[in-house]
């Protein structure tokens, strides 16, 4: 018998995983059923629990969008709740840093705990990414993080079992997150103040910016391709370099 198995033939890590995967998902469970946390991030529960709070706000602000993003809500919507609380520059840095914690924890879940079952769940897109972001890690990510189309949670949860570099792959999307998480800032921050200018403003920002990922995944993807359905959608050909 391995020394890494049990009595009963069954390796204790894998054992050791699927319990903490299983305590984690009712964990979540339950406090999504007793802390009403489907009514949270809300313009009125912001109102009441984050702005003017100080600083406890705002530590509570960036838990709840790491939590948020980690486990699927849109960053943009995060973005622009934090600019609706706390202003566009404030706002920007508070979402940005819990986009970025959101995408750590669901790497580090899935590359640390549910790496089996998600490989056999999301096995194509898992070989795309890996493909993908292998030889470039920190600039294809970046170019991931800019298209206009796409799931984050399900790109980090891709990374997170493949074998992609874990630091060029945050510090990747840390960069590429700030476009968007300042453009939807900026429009939330204009519920307020300047409503029309800002949306607008918004608004022209965000389609530039789309533009821009398209036109630089197009140029810079080394005739690779992220995913057929995505390329269709931006109109890459991808048998082209």
């Amino acid at each position: 018998m391995s020394a890494n198995q049990s009595s009963f033939g069954i390796n204790p890590g894998l054992i050791g995983r699927g319990i903490a995967v299983m305590v984690t998902l009712a964990g979540a469970l339950y406090l999504w059923e007793t802390q009403d946390l489907g009514n949270v991030l809300t313009n009125d529960w912001i109102d009441t629990h984050i702005k003017g709070q100080g600083l406890t706000g705002e530590l509570l602000f960036v838990g709840l969008a790491t939590l948020a993003t980690g486990v699927g809500l849109p960053r943009q919507v995060v973005s622009g709740l934090a600019g609706y609380a706390f202003g566009l520059a404030l706002g920007t840095g508070l979402a940005l840093l819990g986009t970025i914690l959101g995408c750590i924890g669901a790497f580090y879940y899935a590359r640390l705990l549910a790496r089996a079952p998600l490989q056999k769940k999301f096995s194509g897109r898992v070989r795309r990414l890996d493909s993908f972001l292998h030889d470039h890690p920190f600039s294809m990510t970046l170019l991931v993080r800019m298209l206009p189309v796409g799931s984050n949670v399900a790109t980090n949860l891709a990374a997170g079992v493949s074998s992609i570099r874990a630091v060029p792959y945050f510090n990747g999307s840390a960069l590429g997150y700030i476009p968007q998480t300042l453009i939807f800032a900026l429009l939330g921050s204009g519920v307020a103040v300047d409503p029309a200018l800002r949306i607008s403003l918004s608004i022209i920002l965000f389609v530039a910016s789309g533009l821009l990922g398209v036109y630089l995944y197009r140029r810079f993807r080394h005739g690779k391709s992220l995913d057929k359905s995505i390329d269709e959608e931006l109109g890459a050909n991808t048998n082209a370099p």
